[in-house]
């Protein structure tokens, strides 16, 4: 019997089906980027300012080949309780978010999503930890799917603007 639950190591991570906030499936590497900031978000987090970054890195580098993508999650704390209509809605009214939204995932347990099963395994947390701990749990990849750095919720986005130019060339 083959185990379905792990993902598949020779998978890229950029060729994974996702679905955008307005139903549409594609895959990351349909966005064709140098780099892809992946990062799951909530709404009623401690972290959310940080939309307010991923914005600014989105402005900053979007013409140079970075494309950030989030993934609201509701598995911590229910910070994210809405639907998809009033995530976009409430992302784009306080935020002025701008950047790729995706439809919500599960990031960790048996019903995470496989674009999440793989970033995890690919770039394992602190002392080796598959499961991510908070939203706003941040991966970049490089253009070829390449997992670059996996980032702490508390690690703001500026903070990652050297590893993302380095990627950008």
């Amino acid at each position: 019997m083959t185990d379905t639950s792990s993902p598949d190591q020779s998978e890229n991570v950029l060729q994974i089906p996702v679905t955008t906030i307005d139903n549409r499936e594609i895959t990351l590497g349909e966005l064709n980027a140098k780099a892809y900031l992946v990062v799951n978000t909530a709404s009623k987090c401690g972290f959310t300012p940080q939309y307010k970054g991923l914005e600014a890195l989105w402005q900053s580098y979007h013409e140079k080949g970075l494309q950030v993508a989030g993934f609201p999650c509701n598995q911590f704390g229910g910070q994210e309780p809405g639907d998809e209509e009033q995530i976009a809605a409430f992302c784009e009214t306080h935020y002025g978010v701008s950047f790729p939204m995706f439809a919500k995932v599960e990031v960790n347990g048996s019903d995470a999503h496989p674009l999440f099963k793989k970033l995890k395994s690919d770039a394992p947390g602190l002392l080796g930890s598959k499961g991510i701990k908070w939203n706003f749990t941040k991966f970049l990849v490089d253009g070829q799917g390449k997992i670059i750095g996996r980032y702490a919720p508390s690690t703001s986005p500026a903070d990652m603007a050297k590893d993302i130019e380095s990627l950008l060339g």
